[in-house]
């Protein structure tokens, strides 16, 4: 994907688009590659309000449930990621504490994991016209560190002010209308943010050990399409005790790995029966390829997570 390609001839009108499926959610931001996994019990609802500028992209996003989130931007830029209140959200399994902004660059993929009521602001910067804007800002950012960063602490003052400046820029009859004009507010207080930051440090060795060993359990399970691994046959192709892999887990994600089974599984159940219209499929057929063996137990599950039965999704897309 080209650099300018999701920038370049937007009319630079604001856009709001709601949805009641948290994966139908996640392809709604623009020129993203993303996938969510609803968390919490209940109906899912979602609301993105976005503007395109001449060389960024600005979101709000407001999630009903928690998810995870696995996310990709389009290369050569930095995202830059405030919520409004940081509660238990997790960056590549890190807490963010608060007055903090999270940060990636481009093409680098990375995955979150967020409250219930949930907002995030959102923002995405070309990297070289960050770097020209900083320089003739004359502010001292180092680059290879961002490039690194995931957390960054802020300064309280300039944290807010961006906060402010980006609802401002989001409402559709806001005081600020040129698009250039709207950019240049948005860039001095990202600057003003970035100038005052400090990266939070390294995370630990034995925690980078952790996230690899929940990565790499990850993309076992999401892999194995006509596999339902256990947590044991986990345990046995990483190599790790049980006791190792549950603490992992709880660490990096926060729940146990047989609730993250079982949330991956019911996940990809809704998104096999949300696709059913193109590719025919029973509810039956769904559960017992992910090894739901008992389908009245499966249903009562998918209600439980969702607020609404198997056979409702299907009817609904």
């Amino acid at each position: 994907m080209a650099a300018d390609a999701p920038i370049a001839g937007k009319t630079h009108q604001i856009r709001t688009i709601q949805a009641f499926d948290a994966d139908e959610h996640a392809h709604n931001l623009t020129d993203w590659e993303q996938s969510y996994d609803q968390i919490t019990p209940g109906h899912f609802h979602g609301c993105l309000t976005e503007l395109q500028l001449p060389q960024m992209q600005v979101f709000r996003e407001d999630t009903s449930q928690a998810v995870h989130q696995s996310c990709c931007v389009w290369p050569d830029t930095f995202w830059f990621g405030l919520p409004v209140q940081t509660g238990q959200t997790r960056i590549n399994g890190r807490l963010v504490g608060p007055h903090s902004i999270m940060v990636r660059p481009g093409h680098c993929e990375f995955e979150l994991q967020t409250p219930s009521d949930y907002v995030i602001y959102g923002i995405v910067m070309r990297q070289d016209n960050l770097q020209h804007a900083a320089e003739r800002g004359g502010c001292l950012i180092d680059w290879a560190k961002l490039a690194q960063a995931e957390v960054m602490q802020v300064a309280p003052h300039p944290h807010q002010r961006l906060l402010q400046r980006l609802a401002g820029l989001l409402q559709q009859n806001g005081p600020y209308t040129d698009p250039a004009w709207r950019q240049q507010l948005l860039l001095n207080a990202l600057l003003a943010l970035l100038d005052t930051s400090k990266v939070d440090p390294a995370v630990s060795n034995s925690f980078q050990r952790r996230q690899r060993i929940v990565a790499k359990a990850r993309d076992l399970v999401l892999s194995q399409h006509d596999e339902t691994l256990t947590v044991p046959e986990l345990c046995e192709r990483l190599f790790v005790s049980r006791r190792t892999l549950q603490y992992c887990f709880e660490d990096v994600l926060g729940m146990s790995p047989m609730q993250y089974l079982r949330l991956v599984r019911l996940n990809t159940a809704r998104r096999r029966l949300r696709q059913s219209n193109t590719q025919p499929v029973s509810v039956q057929d769904v559960a017992t390829d992910l090894g739901f063996w008992h389908v009245s137990q499966f249903s009562c599950d998918y209600r439980k997570l969702f607020g609404q039965t198997p056979s409702q999704s299907r009817q609904m897309h």
